[in-house]
């Protein structure tokens, strides 16, 4: 044991990375994980690892150990109240997070990204942005489902990129105590992983960090539509910009909150600057993502590449070319006249809520899985005039149905309820509770779905209670959908 070594508790693909990343840089490495040989991809990090040189002790942690170290990092995925943490909280031990540990190799400049819905598509798409412009650039983090790689893998980079683009979580803002990236971005705010926190809150604190080491130097791109987001940095130093559905109007400058640059102007995704004129960048129609919330996320990917540097023919070209990513509103196929759309990552209510409302055409929707603590009411809203039928399976189906029949029968006007404003118009859905497994629930969306219609997998929930990640469960949606075109 000395304190001149580094400890690294969980051995997922982040723990992992930072393992190898303080190998790379000389450290004495200590990583323990409560997960046995059992379990194949574990094991065989851990072999990998103890090839390196670490010390790799799987089943328990010696925490011991860990308390004299020098360094110590807690892979997001070990919640604040697991037992390791208590223990460790209760000795007096600091520990950090992955990007924590990642950013101190770093040599060009970062932008963060983080938000509760949009992060991932904002990240890619302003990595792809800066590409397009002739921009070396590094983009990690939070992403996962094999589209990056974890934060500290991009610190072995050679040579090292002119901008590293990171996605970042609040489970990881949580554990910040240095991190201070040159340009932030803040897709938006909604309710999420209260199976995670006692409540909203508490999750917003932890995205609050993302400007805990704010310079004057700073830029911080805020979503102007939303309320909560534009007032969460308070007066943290750095210059704040804007994105918005809509063009500034007669108030392009807002002390308190920002300069108004990128927003929608007659179908056009425009960007400008203070002093400098308007441009167009490209219509809503030639961007190839499904939804107005992508939109949004495109006029923040655009607003962040510009302030690192990429021109605007670049950005132009990467918008149009950027690749639609999987499981978010990603189109499966057609099948009898009926359009089946996978949007497995949306995992909260807020996020679903976009996806129903994105669409334009009438959708069945399935909705279900680990329950996460979310109130599911104001779904109602989005579901009310476009959803035919919503399908609620998995654990969470139960709570679905009460608390969704409840808002869809509230009087309108009823702030519990799904009439949001006076004269809306069109009928609520038909719900079908699916006590069977996910295959049954996807075959019950099929039967309600009329030509022109959508199935829409937007679940709401996590994936935990019948698939390992959100990406296991929406291949198996795309199957089932295969499936029946083969029929």
């Amino acid at each position: 044991m000395s304190r001149d070594e580094v400890s690294i508790i969980g051995l997922g693909a982040s723990g992992n990375a930072a393992a190898r990343l303080a190998l790379a840089k000389g450290e004495t490495v200590y990583v323990s994980d409560i997960s046995t040989q059992a379990q194949p991809s574990v094991a065989r990090r851990a072999r990998e690892l103890e090839s390196l040189g670490a010390r790799v002790e799987l089943g328990f942690h010696d925490l011991t150990r860990v308390q004299a170290s020098r360094v110590v990092v807690v892979s997001p995925g070990i919640a604040s109240d697991a037992s390791v943490l208590r223990e460790l909280r209760a000795r007096g031990v600091r520990w950090i997070s992955e990007p924590e540990f990642a950013v101190r190799f770093y040599a060009g400049s970062l932008i963060a990204v983080t938000g509760t819905n949009g992060k991932t598509t904002t990240s890619t798409l302003t990595a792809h942005l800066l590409e397009a412009s002739g921009i070396p650039v590094a983009l990690g983090g939070n992403i996962g489902g094999g589209i990056a790689p974890p934060a500290s893998e991009l610190a072995l980079r050679e040579p090292p990129p002119a901008w590293y683009v990171l996605e970042v979580s609040s489970f990881q803002l949580a554990d910040t105590e240095t991190f201070a990236p040159d340009i932030g971005v803040l897709t938006n705010l909604a309710s999420d992983h209260l199976d995670r926190y006692p409540d909203a809150a508490s999750y917003y604190a932890d995205k609050k960090r993302l400007y805990r080491n704010a310079r004057a130097a700073d830029r911080w791109v805020l979503n102007g539509d939303d309320p909560e987001a534009l007032a969460l940095p308070g007066d943290a130093p750095g210059e704040r910009y804007l994105f918005s559905a809509e063009p500034p109007g007669g108030r392009d400058q807002d002390a308190a909150a920002g300069f108004a640059a990128a927003y929608l102007r007659d179908g056009a995704l425009t960007l400008r600057f203070p002093s400098e004129t308007e441009v167009s960048l490209t219509s809503r129609e030639e961007l190839p993502l499904l939804g107005a919330h992508n939109v949004m996320n495109a006029l923040a990917a655009s607003l962040a590449a510009r302030l690192a540097g990429a021109g605007v023919e670049g950005i132009r070209r990467g918008l149009r070319s950027f690749q639609l990513l999987p499981h978010r509103l990603e189109t499966v196929g057609e099948v009898g006249g009926v359009l089946w759309v996978n949007d497995s990552k949306a995992t909260n209510v807020a996020a679903a809520a976009q996806a129903v409302e994105s669409l334009g055409r009438p959708v069945v929707v399935l909705l279900g899985g680990k329950d996460k603590g979310e109130d599911f009411r104001p779904l109602a809203e989005a579901l009310w005039g476009r959803a035919r039928a919503a399908i609620l399976y998995g654990a969470a189906r139960e709570r679905l149905h009460e608390e969704l029949s409840r808002a869809l029968l509230a009087p309108r006007g009823d702030s519990r309820g799904c009439m949001s404003a006076e004269g809306d118009e069109g009928t609520p859905p038909l719900l079908v509770r699916v006590d069977e497994g996910f295959a049954q629930a996807v075959a019950a969306a099929g039967s309600l779905a009329r030509p022109g219609d959508a199935v829409l997998l937007s679940p709401a929930c996590s994936s935990y209670d019948l698939f390992e990640s959100y990406e296991e469960r929406g291949r198996a949606f795309a199957e089932l959908v295969r499936a029946r075109g083969a029929a």
